[in-house]
């Protein structure tokens, strides 16, 4: 089965030779550079990831960039700032190639050393409660590496291009009816400054936009 990776990627230079050389065999790397100004889109070509840019900035726009450029069966999706193991993708991927589950989630359990501020653990616990009143699904994190079927994913017409990407796509599989799971993957020490968790300002913008998602009906914007 063929599995693709889209790590949707703003200046990782330094993170991507860690990340992509951990690459689980048989998955495929789609790096999609938004807009970066370092050498990101170069350091993932030469390292062998299928390199895909999508100028419009956001991670909804990264991520579904990435989606797009897909083919294999399975799809997944990834930090590319080496805060997750690719080595781990298949807790993740296992239980939707088997056929135990339509969505699975990576839930972040930091390691020793790993910075996931007071405030980002807050905002994610925040959106959780908020998931589980809207839908009844109980999910411990809104976690960023995930997997599903590639089809699947499409006809969910996703419409978000902000932070809120990945938050409606757990939305729309539970309206479907899909059966979202979690597994524990390690949480890393980070390589630079996260855009998101790293300020207060940050997470205020990404639960901003995921406040938006649940607020209206379908999840959609």
């Amino acid at each position: 089965m063929e599995i693709d990776v889209v790590l949707p990627c703003l200046d990782e230079e330094t993170a991507l030779p860690w990340v992509l050389e951990r690459m689980p065999d048989g998955y495929r790397p789609i790096v999609v550079d938004n807009g970066s100004t370092d050498g990101s889109a170069h350091v993932a070509a030469e390292l062998g990831a299928l390199v895909v840019s999508e100028p419009r900035r956001g991670f909804g726009a990264a991520c579904h960039a990435g989606l797009l450029a897909s083919t294999g069966e399975v799809v997944c999706f990834m930090d590319a700032d080496a805060s997750l193991d690719p080595g781990q993708l298949p807790r993740v991927t296992g239980p939707v190639v088997s056929g135990h589950a339509d969505l699975m989630l990576g839930r972040r359990v930091p390691v020793p050393g790993a910075a996931w501020p007071l405030h980002a653990r807050l905002g994610n616990a925040f959106l959780g409660r908020r998931l589980a009143s809207r839908t009844g699904t109980r999910l411990r994190d809104i976690g960023p590496m995930r997997a599903c079927r590639r089809a699947d994913l499409l006809a969910l017409n996703l419409a978000d291009r902000r932070f809120g990407y990945p938050l409606e796509m757990v939305l729309r599989a539970a309206d479907r009816g899909w059966r979202i799971a979690e597994t524990g993957v390690d949480y890393l020490p980070r390589a630079g400054r996260s855009k998101v968790t790293g300020t207060v300002r940050g997470t205020l913008r990404a639960v901003g936009d995921m406040r938006k998602v649940l607020g209206e009906p379908g999840g959609t914007r």
